[in-house]
């Protein structure tokens, strides 16, 4: 694997490049280049894919853009390129599987494959969304870790404020507030009685990369058992304070992950070059960051969503893509158009996990209406994906296809317009975090009826 010194040495001496012919002149042609090249098709009436030639010519498609248009770097508008004897270096010699926790909570991430029987790793919670207050944040986590037993990791919220004050990027507000963060979470798995489960989503208040070394202090701070993210920008850019990031957690040996959230409707194009974008991301994160394991997270860039078909198409081929031509773990992470407290979120979600459990990754359980909402969040939506995805274990991808698109009939025409739901105020009890029973009662709906399709919950 590359040290980041080498990857540093690359921003600073690669091609220069302003970035805009980056993605006009660079990505974009090459990305519709490709998809010609292997002749990468959608299908629209097929949303989860059974074709593995299909998977693996979108994986060598990815391996070619990587070499051919390498990765840019923001600061110093230069390319880093890598050679594809690297490439190929990097996805034989990949970690395998990474352990994460602590005591009765200890387990390991291992990579899946289509159809897999193996459960997937559950990272249950909030995905990073922005609660308004410590109390939201101490009781959804602590409902997190009570009521998603298969849960193997937490992913925390991120506070929109500190004693009152709204934080700010790069201010001491910064800073106080990841330490604030790691605090409240750790208090709250152990109200929850379960300290040992690991958070995975590093410190979700952290912007920047001093913000991520204050909660790393070994009194109060994040655990080398935890996990720690690495974002990759679109398409294919990484800037200073990402690769900070690298370097810092690179030195004192912690478990990194390299997330990515193509765009759909950008400068990768459709579904087909879409998915090429996702899996050339996952082999960045091993060259650019030596990421153990990975989340990806196409968003549409009209809907800021990934419910729509086009997108669950992309979710499932990437996935088969990687899960079947590497070895280094990979999660997928969805954002639903709809809000907390409806039956569209629990619909979609339904809808993407089984997609994408059925096409060998794992999940994060994804960030509800939009991801853009503070309190928009209960912990009903993670509880319930948690629950599709563990019994979608050992489903034939034909058959996944045929729940999917049932699914979708009876939201598809929403997304546009999706229903807002409602705040954690209006759906939760303030004192304990428990879901009303309005909640409950939409949980159990919509659970009957994606058990009607075939999917047997574990009681």
């Amino acid at each position: 694997m590359l040290p980041v010194i080498e990857i540093t040495k690359r921003c600073l001496e690669g091609t220069p490049c302003l970035e805009s012919d980056f993605d006009l002149e660079i990505f974009a042609p090459r990305v519709r280049e490709l998809v010609k090249e292997y002749g990468i098709a959608y299908d629209t009436d097929v949303i989860v894919p059974s074709d593995n030639g299909l998977a693996d010519s979108v994986f060598k498609a990815a391996v070619e853009l990587v070499v051919d248009v390498g990765m840019f770097c923001k600061d110093t508008e230069r390319i880093v390129k890598f050679e594809e004897q690297e490439v190929r270096k990097a996805i034989k010699t990949a970690q395998r599987e990474t352990t994460f926790g602590e005591g009765e909570e200890r387990r390991t991430l291992r990579s899946r494959t289509p159809e897999s029987k193996d459960h997937p790793w559950i990272f249950a919670g909030a995905g990073g969304v922005t609660v308004s207050n410590e109390n939201i944040f101490m009781r959804l986590v602590e409902n997190y870790a009570r009521m998603i037993p298969k849960a193997n990791a937490i992913t925390t919220p991120c506070l929109l404020e500190v004693d009152g004050m709204s934080i700010r990027a790069r201010s001491p507000l910064e800073i106080v507030g990841s330490i604030r963060t790691v605090m409240l979470g750790r208090e709250a798995l152990r109200r929850a009685e379960r300290p040992g489960l690991p958070i995975m989503n590093g410190i979700s208040t952290a912007e920047s990369a001093v913000a991520l070394i204050s909660g790393l202090h070994p009194d109060f701070g994040l655990r080398k058992s935890d996990g720690y993210m690495i974002s990759l920008l679109a398409e294919l850019k990484t800037d200073f304070d990402l690769l900070n990031r690298a370097a810092l957690l690179q030195s004192i040996d912690v478990p990194i992950a390299g997330i990515y959230g193509p765009i759909f409707g950008g400068f990768a194009g459709g579904a087909e070059g879409t998915a090429i974008a996702s899996v050339a991301f996952h082999i960045l994160a091993m060259l650019a960051y030596r990421a153990s394991w990975t989340l990806c997270f196409p968003i549409h860039i009209k809907h800021i969503s990934s419910s729509s078909p086009e997108l669950i198409w992309t979710a499932s081929v990437y996935s088969q893509a990687v899960s079947r031509n590497t070895e280094l773990p990979a999660l997928y992470y969805p954002y639903t158009a709809a809000g907390p407290c409806t039956d569209m979120v629990l619909r979609e979600f339904a809808a993407q996990f089984i997609a994408a459990i059925s096409s060998g990754v794992s999940i994060e359980t994804g960030g509800v209406a939009k991801g853009k909402y503070f309190d928009y969040l209960t912990p009903i939506e993670p509880m319930f994906g948690s629950e599709v995805a563990y019994a979608a274990a050992g489903l034939k991808r034909s058959d996944a296809d045929d729940m999917v698109k049932e699914l979708l009939s009876r939201f598809i025409e929403k997304i546009p317009n999706p229903p807002k739901g409602s705040r954690f105020q209006e759906c939760c009890d303030q004192t304990t975090g428990k879901p009303s029973k309005k909640c409950f009662s939409i949980y159990k709906k919509v659970r009957d009826e994606v058990s009607d399709l075939g999917i047997e919950f574990s009681s």
